[in-house]
């Protein structure tokens, strides 16, 4: 077999850059953690003593620290002042943790997934599945961060809108389930934007729900309740909205656990499944986002299904078509998707 040598060098200059962003990554965790991009902002063009005098850190690390970002072009650099600074696009994406666009947070997700790596390794010889509860906790507070920027940026201002009479009736008061809730970011966006309507808050794990009734008691809302509860057994009923934001594939049995939905849902109502973005032909996933997306489901995703009895393991990427033919088999006349972004698919049900 002959080799083609310029394939082979290009595949290991691919795999640098893995390498390289990989590593990087870490900084960029640290680099959040300790306020170094925010400071970065805020002093504008800079040398390391300047940022390390105002982070309260070591002068040396940071000099590091700064050509890492440098070399990365997360930050630029003046050869001729011999200054770093942040572009402020870059700032909505690395400083601003009220930015629509902030992504830091997921460096974290990804930290949590090396702490988990032994149970995942010991999880593929054996096959039992990894509950949620049973990864790092890096995973928790990192999902909340990396997915409260997209809610924010679009779960009022456009998907709850795009769904048939829903955005009128919470305003004039409704009551709104979300369905694997986690801390509760989705939860309390909406709970904020539509005070009229009460929302309620259900997740398995307990230490989630005690963390999302912390947070919406420090924004003052009274018109949220957070219980411990599956998707298949809550008790409440009569929604006019029933979310999943980012959950539904998670689900042992997302038949049962929607079928539980249609039961406790009003008529007119809707239920909106927020998913991954996705795509029916497999290789029209093979992209940046899918890659993401698959290696969260290989990690999280699909052994978290597969602790639970049910045995879909669906899947991140399980796209449209498969989701479709859940919902009809639940019962539900109506099944279309409201709006497309390029991370997330948002799909309207109704009886």
């Amino acid at each position: 077999m002959k080799l083609d040598y310029g394939k082979v060098q290009a595949f290991a200059g691919q795999v640098i850059n893995d390498l390289s962003a990989g590593m990087s990554g870490v900084l960029v965790q640290i680099g959040e953690e300790l306020g170094l991009y925010r400071a970065l902002r805020e002093l504008g063009p800079t040398n390391a003593r300047a940022l390390s005098k105002k982070t309260g850190t070591f002068e040396r690390y940071v000099q590091e620290w700064l050509n890492n970002q440098a070399a990365g072009g997360y930050i630029s650099y003046d050869p001729e002042q011999k200054t770093y600074y942040l572009p402020e696009e870059h700032a909505l994406i690395l400083a601003d943790s009220n930015s629509p666009f902030f992504m830091a947070p997921g460096f974290q997700v990804v930290s949590s997934l090396w702490y988990d790596k032994d149970k995942t390794v010991q999880d593929f010889r054996e096959g039992k599945g990894i509950g949620w509860h049973q990864h790092h906790h890096n995973l928790f507070f990192g999902t909340e961060a990396f997915f409260r920027s997209g809610y924010r940026a679009n779960l009022v201002n456009e998907w709850i809108p795009a769904l048939e009479g829903i955005g009128e009736k919470l305003l004039a008061g409704g009551k709104v389930a979300d369905i694997g809730c986690g801390h509760g970011a989705s939860t309390i966006l909406m709970a904020t934007r539509y005070p009229n309507s009460i929302f309620y808050g259900f997740d398995y794990h307990p230490e989630s729900i005690e963390m999302a009734k912390s947070r919406a008691h420090e924004a003052g809302l009274a018109n949220v309740v957070f219980k411990v509860a599956a998707a298949k057994d809550f008790e409440e009923s009569q929604f006019d909205l029933i979310c999943y934001m980012d959950a539904f594939h998670d689900f042992g049995n997302p038949l049962e656990a929607i079928q539980h939905a249609k039961a406790q849902l009003n008529d007119g109502g809707s239920i909106m499944l927020v998913e991954p973005a996705s795509f029916d032909e497999l290789e029209k996933n093979f992209n940046p986002i899918g890659r993401m997306f698959y290696a969260a489901s290989t990690t999280l995703c699909v052994p978290h299904s597969h602790s639970q009895e049910g045995g879909y393991c669906l899947g991140a990427q399980a796209g449209p078509e498969r989701v479709r033919q859940i919902v009809k088999e639940a019962g539900f006349s109506q099944f279309r998707i409201a709006q497309r972004t390029p991370v997330n698919l948002i799909f309207e049900i109704k009886k």
